[in-house]
């Protein structure tokens, strides 16, 4: 049996693309302050073939129909490209075959209950559509239809979208800018990270088309931030989320530089620190952290550098090379400059309060595994001290005094020892603030105002996973999920976050996964070798597995990930023995236990 694989417009897709009876998009009706306002999607023309150009198609038989089981995936190619080859409950599906955030393999990844989930940061996408589920990454991949003649499977696709090997979902335009002053928008977006920029496609995607305005501080388009220190020499157009083009084509406007001093909620209008003021009818505050500073003496001395704009970054790179560094705090932050700056540095040293990198997020056996990694390249620790002071020579810096008496030789100093949210401005505000400054909303991204949303590292959200415990979780797939729902929600859908977090760090070419939530673990399993950097390591409250970190060992942590989307239990039995069921299945991929019952 051979299978054909087509290129066709996901159901969601096509029916925003159903033509009313004089040939326009059908409109839809959103109200804006108690007013009947009329939007449609982008207009697009008949047709009947969806390859607009025959030359741009290609067909190619894959396989026969017994050659995948069941749950299985196959990476398929047609001369031109590849396309990921999926069976799941007897159907065929064909999708892009790699994740569109970072390109890896999806064939490497999990499959689960209709969708795969990326081997390397747990992005879900829907096998059926191509549709992103969960995040990180903004795009979805493209879909072929998949045709069955004479018990062989052939796939027509698209050679642009086997290159390109992701898919922009279709959105609206905002049809009503002349309806509105300068002074004046329906959402307002203050911050634009990940969840202010997520929200704004978010909107667009489902056919929104009122004036949509994000404003940042930053003097940059929204950019991928998580490369600032793992990629600490990338240009800013190198790592943008999107082209400038892409605001402009879907009225997405942006404010660089200008930055919130104050909130009315009850007049609906926010107070840029300029005097400038703009009213809006809905609001999501994703304004992100601010980076503690050191408080010691000459703190505020030339190079010494808190990484918050690629300019920063670039600047410690090319003062760092072949220079003497210090970095404060072995944060996520902290651990990858240092990682990035060894090999380009003449010494790195890192100062930090506790005795092991990483000991209450990833325990401490994890945390001196890393560690002697950073020795073995030439990171020298010093631990379970502070800095006393910063000594410059002709108004640069020279050295760093610590509390322990050493002093170190310093040309550049990075500061990584954590950040607070940024919500200083909110605190006349009304607006539910707790004791640390974190922003409260519930399972919807909604605040305690009516219309007044708040998404990213600045907010305290229930998470489902710990039993809707309020929690703050600072990472980069979180706050995009953060910016869909809040989006889903401004348009009354009343969607929940269920999402499990995921995160990721890169040292030395090699990554720690992570998936949950271990704060407050009292003991880690551990599988594998720690000393040779292949390890999966399980986080468990008494007798139940809340989170999983691994090295060399993927996917499990997509699998973990998995298992704890669908709801299900991990018990610290299953494990503690290799052999167990459980984790069988995990190594082998074979997720069908997942369909059962109970824990």
């Amino acid at each position: 049996v051979e299978v054909k694989i087509e290129v066709v417009i996901p159901e969601k897709e096509r029916s925003k693309e159903e033509m009313s009876p004089n040939g326009k998009a059908s409109p839809l009706i959103y109200r804006v302050n108690g007013t009947a306002r009329h939007y449609h999607l982008e207009e697009h023309p008949i047709a009947s073939n969806p390859y607009h150009n025959p030359k741009d198609v290609v067909e190619a038989s894959v396989c026969h129909v017994k050659d995948l089981e069941n749950g299985q995936m196959r990476e398929v190619d047609l001369g031109c490209g590849k396309a990921l080859l999926i069976k799941e409950s007897g159907e065929f599906h064909a999708v892009g075959h790699k994740c569109p955030h970072y390109g890896a393999p999806l064939v490497k990844g999990v499959l689960s209950k209709g969708r795969v989930r990326c081997p390397w940061h747990g992005a879900c996408f829907n096998i059926s559509t191509g549709d992103i589920e969960d995040f990180p990454g903004l795009d979805s991949l493209p879909r072929f239809q998949v045709k069955i003649e004479k018990e062989k499977v052939y796939i027509r696709a698209s050679k642009q979208a086997l290159q390109t090997q992701r898919r922009t979902k279709m959105m609206a335009k905002c049809i009503s800018l002349s309806n509105y002053n300068l002074s004046s928008t329906n959402v307002l977006i203050i911050g634009a990270g990940a969840a202010g920029l997520v929200c704004a496609e978010t909107l667009r995607q489902e056919g929104f088309s009122d004036r949509i305005v994000m404003c940042t501080m930053d003097r940059h388009l929204p950019y991928d931030r998580p490369k600032l220190s793992k990629s600490m020499d990338s240009h800013p157009e190198q790592i943008a989320l999107r082209p400038k083009e892409f605001f402009c084509t879907y009225d997405i406007e942006v404010l660089t530089e200008m930055q919130v001093a104050a909130v009315d909620v009850k007049s609906k209008i926010a107070v840029f620190k300029d005097g400038f003021k703009m009213e809006y009818n809905k609001l999501l505050i994703a304004t992100g952290n601010t980076p503690k500073t050191l408080s010691c003496k000459g703190k505020e001395m030339e190079n010494v550098f808190n990484i918050r704009t690629p300019e920063d970054a670039n600047r410690v790179v090319k003062l760092a090379t072949s220079k003497n560094v210090v970095i404060v705090g072995a944060s996520f932050l902290g651990m990858e400059v240092a990682a990035y700056l060894a090999e380009r540095a003449h010494s790195v040293s890192l100062v930090e309060l506790e005795h092991v990198p990483f000991k209450k997020f990833f325990g401490e056996r994890v945390g001196r595994a890393v560690m002697k990694m950073f020795e073995n390249n030439r990171v020298k620790f010093y631990m379970q001290t502070e800095v006393s002071e910063l000594r410059e020579q002709e108004g640069k810096l020279k050295e760093v005094v610590l509390k322990s008496g050493k002093v170190l030789r310093a040309d550049v100093c990075v500061v990584g020892v954590g950040a607070v949210p940024a919500t200083g401005f909110l605190k006349q505000s009304g607006i539910n603030i707790d004791s640390k400054g974190f922003i409260v909303v519930n399972k919807m991204m909604q605040t305690n105002i009516p219309g007044v949303f708040a998404a990213g590292d600045a907010v305290m959200f229930p998470l489902a996973l710990r039993n809707n415990k309020k929690v703050n979780v600072p990472h980069w797939q979180m706050a995009h999920m953060h910016g869909r729902i809040a989006a889903l929600n401004m348009l009354a859908h009343g969607t929940e976050i269920s999402t499990v977090p995921y995160l990721w760090t890169a040292m030395f070419g090699k990554s720690i996964r992570y998936a949950g939530h271990g704060e407050g673990f009292d003991d880690v399993v551990i599988q594998g070798d720690l000393d040779e950097l292949k390890f999966v390591a399980f986080y468990t409250k008494s007798d139940e597995v809340v989170a999983v970190a691994s090295m060399n060992y993927d996917p499990i942590v997509s699998k973990v990930a998995e298992v704890l989307a669908a709801g299900r239990t991990i018990r610290k039995r299953d494990v503690e023995n290799p052999s167990q069921q459980v984790f069988l299945s995990f190594r082998t991929g074979d997720m069908s236990w997942l369909t059962g019952k109970g824990s």
